[in-house]
């Protein structure tokens, strides 16, 4: 139902995005997606870039009268720090950096200079995707439907989370007043030491970041092909983002070291007759789709590649060992990774929502999502018999 293209360069005029299957009627200003725009500048550890850029979105197609139109959404984002570059003569760029797309763009692309590759990967490119994600949001939060995000860890301090049932809106908003968007206060301390201390030394760090959908009805996503569970597109989605390379869904990679039944989620029927768990270890997702408790995801974040202590590589021009050359960066781009993740979930999440209920205005779709089934007992039409599945086969 939706999908998007991102266009521009690192230090190009400008950032382009075009969103595509976002029905009519929807209630849309600028100021909801700077808001977003704002939040992903915002973070210790952030490089110089972020002092220059102040991004504010144009819409430039699809929204009409502070409403969307049905038609695509085109938008646009401009780059300050294009006047730096517009008359430069741009310097070759013959060494890649290790952990950059500079080697494996140049051998794809079979570019004549290493920088053609580094200014479409750089996440300069995430503002748009950001941009998207507003969009997304705002239909979803339509809907009651709410995300939010936060670290759980950089390098190897984790937040302490012990708080059960967890208040997830007390998370989000604990998150957005720290400066490394951690809801733990201790732990924000020690992040933002540990985040000083990487600078010092010319290093950089990573983390864990977790983001949460509330308020999802369950049956989102499907089991019946490979390609429309959700688990493989938020997966899929989460780690388009770049330094991202890994992610799981609730506590998976915990789970594998527990037997099963201290795993799953057992099930109950609550006062209003409406099917819940007691836990949500599986992270709001069932075979593909979800349950209606918590949707969560968590991404890993490898450290940004680009360090102020060079790094062994070769030469390319001349084939000799060389050492990379440093590229302003982040010494730790964790806490403003937050708002992408975000953007990329909000992104999956009301393409699920679209697919779910079809129509082409918001009036429709609010219908059809008041008659959704919320998983109450008396909406099961089991008959309870024996039956054959009839299958004639040789």
């Amino acid at each position: 139902m939706l999908r998007f293209l991102t266009a521009g360069e690192s230090h190009g005029p400008l950032l382009t995005a075009i969103l595509e299957g976002m029905p009519a009627g929807l209630e849309l200003s600028a100021e909801d997606v700077n808001e977003h725009l704002l939040r992903r500048q915002q973070g210790y550890g952030s490089g110089g870039r972020m002092q220059i850029e102040q991004d504010q979105v144009q819409f430039t197609g699809g929204v009409i009268a502070g409403k969307t139109t049905g038609g695509p959404i085109s938008m646009l984002v401009h780059n300050r720090d294009w006047k730096n570059w517009a008359e430069r003569d741009i310097a070759p760029m013959p060494t890649p950096r290790p952990g950059h797309a500079d080697l494996t763009g140049t051998i794809k692309y079979d570019y004549d200079d290493l920088r053609l590759a580094l200014e479409r990967a750089s996440a300069r490119e995430t503002a748009m995707r950001v941009a998207v994600g507003a969009v997304c949001r705002k239909l979803l939060n339509e809907f009651g439907v709410e995300i939010g995000g936060y670290v759980r860890s950089i390098g190897d301090i984790e937040a302490n989370l012990s708080d059960e049932p967890p208040d997830y809106p007390a998370r989000f908003a604990a998150a957005e007043e720290s400066e490394v968007r951690c809801p733990d206060p201790d732990a924000s301390v020690q992040m933002q030491e540990a985040i000083r201390q990487v600078k010092i030394d010319k290093d950089t760090l990573g983390g864990i970041i977790e983001v949460v959908v509330l308020n999802l009805p369950p049956g989102l996503g499907s089991h019946v092909h490979y390609d429309r569970r959700l688990t493989g597109k938020l997966a899929a989605a989460v780690c388009s983002v770049q330094s991202i390379k890994g992610v799981e869904i609730g506590s998976a990679f915990e789970n594998t070291r527990k037997r099963g039944t201290q795993v799953h989620d057992e099930i109950y029927l609550d006062d209003s007759g409406t099917l819940c768990r007691h836990t949500n270890r599986a992270g709001g997702l069932e075979g593909g789709m979800t349950t209606g408790e918590p949707l969560i995801v968590r991404a890993a974040m490898k450290p940004i590649s680009t360090t102020l202590t060079p790094l062994g590589s070769v030469n390319l021009a001349t084939g000799e060992p060389d050492q990379t050359t440093y590229e302003r960066s982040d010494f730790c781009a964790t806490p403003r990774a937050v708002p992408v993740i975000e953007a990329m979930v909000s992104i999956v999440m009301a393409d699920e929502l679209l697919e779910k209920l079809g129509g082409d205005t918001i009036a429709e779709l609010h219908t059809r999502f008041d008659a959704l089934r919320r998983g109450k007992i008396d909406e099961f039409k089991l008959h309870n018999t024996e039956w054959r599945f009839g299958y004639v086969y040789p």
